[in-house]
């Protein structure tokens, strides 16, 4: 808890810093070639890809920023098809296209009323003795996330596609998480809490 707490205050320090604006209706332009995985909407059609529609505009821009910057041999987020394709975007493109893509509606996921009570005391209470923190102190109540530190909203999220990143941040292929953070967590956590999480939080309104 106490990593994170400091690695939020880390991260809201910096929010000032100077960023490029994003024009939603530039991005609406700019996403021709985003639509096949993400969807006309944003709300991806297959769980391979994930959602965009209704995430914060800052953590897109950061993850579209961290792709480009493992595709050219710098720290990020390695990933051999968002890698090339954000190849060609220009900081404006990026903060565009972000914009672009949180000013849509994501559509609900209904959540397995086998997983609320696992779920709901894994995410809000974690787990003291084996050191797992509440998801909830960074992805809010509703799983909305936080805009400002770059929390990411996991409402609405294809459940399949937040447990491969969970597998992800555990097994440490998935690294660009401030401090650690994710992986502290992830490293923690059984196959069966991350099926229940995922299908947890999805569900989350």
């Amino acid at each position: 808890m106490k990593r994170i707490v400091i690695t939020l205050a880390l991260m809201l320090g910096v929010v000032g810093v100077a960023q490029a604006q994003g024009d939603a209706e530039a991005g609406k332009a700019k996403s021709v070639t985003c639509v096949a995985c993400h969807g006309p909407d944003g709300n991806s059609p297959t769980d391979m890809y994930p959602k965009l529609a209704g995430q914060h505009a800052s953590y897109l821009t950061k993850q579209l920023v961290e792709f480009k910057a493992a595709a050219t041999g710098g720290e990020g987020r390695a990933n051999a098809i968002m890698g090339g394709m954000v190849m060609p975007l220009s900081e404006q493109d990026m903060a565009d296209l972000s914009a672009y893509f949180a000013s849509l509606a994501i559509t609900p996921v209904a959540t397995p009323e086998a997983v609320i009570e696992q779920g709901a005391a894994l995410y809000q209470g974690g787990d003291i003795e084996r050191g797992i923190t509440a998801c909830i102190a960074c992805h809010g109540p509703r799983g909305e996330g936080l805009e400002s530190a770059k929390f990411p909203s996991l409402a609405g999220q294809h459940p399949k596609y937040i447990a491969e990143q969970l597998n992800l941040f555990r097994s440490g292929e998935r690294n660009n998480d401030p401090n650690g953070m994710m992986r502290g967590v992830a490293a923690k956590l059984t196959d069966q809490d991350i099926e229940v999480l995922s299908q947890y939080v999805s569900g989350l309104r």
